[in-house]
């Protein structure tokens, strides 16, 4: 591998040989051509600036969230559910026919104890229930809403507990 400062010497000379011949007191460029200099050196930094990571799902994350704010009566302390009194920190949907509703609602049970959160459960044979799950764009039983993410489909104890603890940091 090529260090950085041997690519930097290299790209230099590379560009010096392209670059016609140069009187003594230019330097490593002509003075009569700054605009070729500076794209250059524009050029240069680009090489050895640190890529910007590529988030490929930002519009989806963020179209997520919008939704979530425009629901946000899933998260009222009177919604059905378990744990002690307060705002829930996660939404369960569940439904009939869905096996992994029971448990889902077991492990949560569990984490809710653990944790001392509250966990609203909305059953979609409410026609309330099921128009927020459909607005949503959640279209699997279980599903999971937290103010910050939508879970389609059962997800096991452990991930849930580290989406529940985790601060963001």
């Amino acid at each position: 591998m090529i260090s950085h400062h041997a690519r930097r010497l290299l790209t230099v000379a590379a560009f010096s040989c392209l670059a016609g011949p140069l009187v003594a007191d230019d330097g490593p460029f002509p003075s009569s051509d700054s605009g070729l200099q500076a794209e250059f050196l524009g050029r240069i930094r680009a090489l050895n600036a640190p890529s910007a990571p590529i988030d490929l799902y930002s519009d989806e994350r963020q179209a997520d969230l919008d939704g979530i704010a425009r629901k946000d009566d899933l998260f009222d302390p009177s919604s059905p559910g378990f744990g002690p009194e307060g705002v829930p920190s996660i939404a369960l949907f569940i439904g009939p026919d869905c096996p992994d509703c029971d448990v889902a609602l077991s492990e949560l049970r569990q984490i809710s104890q653990d944790l001392g959160i509250r966990v609203a459960v909305l059953n979609t044979t409410a026609t309330n229930n099921a128009a927020t799950m459909a607005a949503l764009g959640l279209d699997i039983l279980p599903s999971y809403v937290m103010r910050d993410r939508l879970i389609r489909g059962h997800m096991p104890a452990f991930v849930l507990h580290r989406y529940l603890t985790d601060t963001g940091g």
